[in-house]
């Protein structure tokens, strides 16, 4: 919480200091003597002591108004690092202190009012940089928020309402419709719909029943579920993945390295050139223009836009990566991904489902009929097979009777009664022993592809075959589609036999594969391609396929779930989504994009200006005033600024824990919620009240004045 404290207090010491100095500067431009020949009728206010109160005022915009140009001059010529500050703070030195001499020697005209003025432009210029890095840093914030103050704990049979901060590993906790999951734990009663869209980006509401995982400040939607605390602190999701977002955001950038170099050499040339210019303007003119000119390169040097052009950037990113599920390690990772031209996809729990289930189905008998025999047989089984035969007639809607006679046939297969039916469902070796051949071509094609064929036999005839394998995902194909359109070659590593890897491949389209590799030899496969002259991205599941993971170019963990500290990763997909991989190499692609526009920016208008700062083209009468010169220095800014939000349109939609939300209180427990998540809400003394819980409603209405001045009017 303290960095946006920091950054609060900032953006409110600039907005005040603007605002004296704004007040000041008024005076100062009315009694300025430029201005007042500009300006003929402005001569009325001429009055007696006039360089003296202006002096005077003046003086104290160069203190306050100034004052952190001044220390920040300090504390860079200190730590032997000059830049920005150092570059302000020597211009309006300089600007004060030669316009303090015209009062009382005849050096020429004084400059209060453009003292004045670039002082209140750099202080805008500042107050704008603060409020953008602090909107940037709201991310943080925002996933704060999102946890409850509160928890309903269970202890001996009785509800008490406990901070959250109290419990324990190993607690009970229950949780209402509406309201959010106090800490991450499994659900050890009740079933229910959990939005976990704030958390993860999942749009779609995930069903949640009896030993499902559930992460802290995800929304309960309907029924009442009872959770197992199972992590708490700073091992919960959510504190690690704020840890994540922290750590990438101070991680250093490539390009911010370019950044700061590019600032240090600035600063420099502005030093060298400021110099010549002095001098030769004194040579040519007055010391008078040689300041004036001297001053403008200063002010016009100012490496403010340059020193915000990349931290915005990689702010706003790390904010939207982190709300689309995928948190960044390593932020010079996250810009590598962008020239990648080859992913190798780990196959099991990536690019299928990790789950066995059924794939085809070959029936001589109406389907729904096969799958009511073969899975009546089933029912009385614990087998793995067994259980995904039964899932998928669920799926499919069709009943599933209640088999009579079971008997298991060990290492065949099993055998039982449905109606007047006698149902044989087994392996190859049951039709062996029944002496059953198999002609059909679709099921020799199914074993020759190394999948789990499961024969149903009815009355002594075939009915039919079912043929299990671990699911290829859906998400899959699309994820591989969208590579190959980026010109990217796509692998896939697997353990498995080289039928079940070749009909993946197939499947899926991908380029090559690399079947029966054992996980201590995955990382040589990655060294192979990267010699080969690729680079390499790896996508696994973090736990056996860490050694390629850090093998490769850039290593990304998917399906980290709510255990998103994994070390060998630099890149986390938390969905378990692999359409995940080509939406951060398109990300990485635009923040790197966006980052170089705004070194361009930031650095380009002073190859432009420093020239005509100088006075170079000021025999054609072009010539750069200081004042303008600052309106042009703030002016990069703003546009470095604006240029960085534009990032915001890839955040993705539906999902708005970023986003600057309006949030209510509960007056009874303090818990912050969204008014449309709320419990309920009731009207009282002309103000809404919303409530988190029905336990907090019914304590309000049994004494609403104890609670009501929390509410806002």
């Amino acid at each position: 919480m303290s960095g946006h404290h920091h950054h609060a207090h900032h953006m409110q010491e600039f907005k005040k200091r603007l605002w004296v100095s704004l007040i000041l500067t008024i005076p100062v431009m009315l009694l300025s003597e430029m201005i007042q020949t500009w300006f003929p009728i402005l001569q009325v206010l001429q009055i007696p002591y006039q360089k003296e109160i202006l002096l005077f005022l003046s003086l104290a915009i160069y203190f306050y108004g100034g004052w952190p140009f001044l220390k920040g001059l300090v504390d860079e010529i200190k730590a032997r690092q000059p830049g920005m500050m150092t570059l302000i703070g020597t211009a309006i030195t300089v600007a004060f202190f030669y316009s303090a001499g015209t009062v009382f020697f005849p050096l020429g005209m004084d400059f209060f009012w453009e003292l004045a003025t670039l002082i209140d432009v750099m202080l805008l210029g500042h107050w704008i940089e603060a409020k953008s890095v602090m909107g940037a840093s709201m991310a943080l914030e925002e996933l704060v928020r999102i946890m409850p103050t509160t928890a309903h704990l269970l202890k001996n049979g009785e509800i008490m309402d406990v901070p959250v901060a109290q419990l324990k590993t190993g607690d009970i906790v229950l949780v209402r419709p509406g309201e959010k999951i106090p800490s991450d734990g499994v659900v050890v009663e009740g079933e229910s719909y959990v939005n976990e869209a704030l958390l993860t980006g999942e749009s779609k509401p995930i069903h949640k029943e009896l030993r499902d995982k559930v992460i802290g400040g995800a929304i309960n939607a309907e029924g009442v579920l009872k959770v197992k605390i199972e992590r708490v602190g700073e091992e919960t999701y959510l504190a690690q993945v704020i840890k994540l977002v922290k750590q990438a955001q101070e991680s250093k950038s490539r390009t911010q390295d370019l950044a700061n170099r590019a600032a240090a050499l600035l600063f420099y040339v502005a030093l060298a050139v400021g110099i010549i210019t002095y001098a030769a303007w004194s040579f040519l003119g007055s010391p008078f223009v040689a300041l004036e000119r001297t001053v403008t390169v200063l002010v016009i040097a100012c490496p403010h836009a340059l020193g915000l052009a990349i931290p915005l950037v990689v702010a706003l990113s790390t904010s939207i990566t982190a709300k689309s599920g995928v948190l960044i390690r390593d932020r010079k990772a996250f810009e590598m991904i962008k020239d990648v031209n080859a992913v190798v996809f780990d196959k099991t729990g990536t690019l299928t489902s990790g789950k066995f289930g059924v794939s085809d189905v070959v029936s001589f008998i109406p389907e729904n009929e096969l799958l009511e025999l073969t899975s009546s047989v089933e029912l009385n089984s614990e087998h793995i097979i067994a259980k995904a035969v039964i899932e998928y007639a669920k799926e499919k809607g069709v009943e599933t009777p209640q088999a009579k006679e079971f008997k298991a046939l060990p290492g065949r297969g099993a055998y039982g009664k449905v109606g007047k039916k006698e149902v044989y469902v087994g392996s190859i070796n049951l039709l062996q022993d029944m002496k059953i051949n198999v002609n059909d071509p679709k099921i020799r094609e199914l074993q020759e592809q190394g999948k789990t064929v499961v024969f149903t036999v009815v009355n002594g005839k075939l009915a039919g075959a079912l043929a299990l394998s671990d699911k290829i995902r859906e998400e899959s194909l699309e994820a591989i589609k969208k590579l190959k359109e980026k010109g990217i070659k796509v692998y896939m590593l697997t353990g498995d036999s080289e039928e079940v890897a070749r009909w993946v491949g197939k499947e899926l389209g991908i380029d090559d594969y690399f079947a029966q590799v054992l996980p201590d030899k995955k990382a040589e496969k990655i060294k192979t391609l990267r010699e080969k002259g690729f680079r390499v991205a790896m996508v696994g599941d973090g736990i056996n396929d860490a050694p390629a993971l850090v093998t490769a170019d850039v290593g990304i963990a998917i399906g980290a779930g709510t255990d998103v500290a994994i070390e060998s990763a630099d890149i986390i997909l938390v969905r378990n989504d692999p359409r995940d991989v080509p939406k951060v190499i398109e990300l990485s692609k635009k923040t790197y994009s966006k980052m170089v526009q705004n070194l361009w920016w930031a650095a380009g208008y002073n190859i432009v200006t420093i020239p005509l700062a100088a006075g170079i083209l000021s025999s054609f009468g072009i010539v750069l005033h200081p004042a303008i010169g600052a309106v042009i220095m703030s002016l990069s800014t703003v546009i470095v600024a604006f240029n960085a939000q534009t990032l915001r349109k890839y955040e993705p939609k539906g999902v708005q824990f970023m986003e600057k939300k309006q949030l209510v209180t509960d007056p009874v427990c303090g818990m912050k919620i969204e008014p449309e998540t709320a419990y309920s809400k009731i009207e009282y003394e002309g103000r809404t009240v919303y409530f988190c819980s029905k336990h907090c409603e019914e304590e309000f209405k049994r004494n609403p004045k104890k609670y009501i001045s929390k509410v806002k009017k």
